[in-house]
């Protein structure tokens, strides 16, 4: 099971971080479109920590909670396909709205800026409405329906079981794809 909970050392998540193709074709879709605080830049000569000399910039749009969706322009390293459309399984940016009223004028919104939007989808436990950005990611709005918390509570009950028999469904076809070794979870070392 683990060492226990950390979750008095944690506060929270400080940012998520991206690619991006183009810093101001970012900053336009998150300021402009979406309506985020565009919270600042940091522009580096070089790779902190290393001896890698190669100029970036990393974008920072601040959310209410006082989070950040990040973003790196560092055009030397893109290859075609940095803003070909991701896997939403792969990756995806979900941003929870306040309610469903104000999940439906930010879909309302991002149609009037012409983005297409598809949803609302109801998943039971929240409501999401998806579109894509100009790097490829798929950007989520959700909010949490009046069953969230206990939809999740009552799903914990059997949580460890049904991983369990999914991990034993599922672990040839995994080590066949990407090898025994990389999906090996090591032993814990003795404290």
């Amino acid at each position: 099971m683990g060492e226990g909970s950390c979750l008095d050392k944690i506060k929270g998540i400080h940012h998520a971080a991206y690619r991006c193709m183009d810093a101001e074709q970012t900053r336009w879709f998150y300021e402009d479109v979406i309506g985020l605080k565009f919270a600042g830049i940091v522009l580096q000569e070089g790779i902190k920590g290393t001896y890698v000399t190669q100029e970036y910039m990393h974008l920072f749009f601040e959310l209410a909670d006082g989070s950040y969706l990040a973003f790196f322009d560092e055009p030397t390293g893109a290859g075609p396909q940095s803003g070909a459309r991701k896997d939403s399984f792969d990756v995806h940016i979900a941003i929870e709205a306040k309610s469903e009223d104000d999940l439906v004028a930010l879909q309302e919104r991002m149609r009037r800026h012409g983005k297409s939007c598809h949803g609302p989808v109801d998943h039971g436990f929240v409501k999401s409405v998806y579109m894509y950005d100009p790097n490829g990611l798929q950007v989520e709005f959700t909010c949490r329906m009046a069953n969230h918390d206990e939809l999740l509570d009552k799903e914990m009950e059997t949580a460890r079981a049904r991983l369990a028999d999914w991990t034993v469904r599922t672990r040839a076809a995994k080590e066949a794809l990407f090898g025994t070794d990389a999906i090996a979870i090591p032993a814990a070392k003795a404290a």
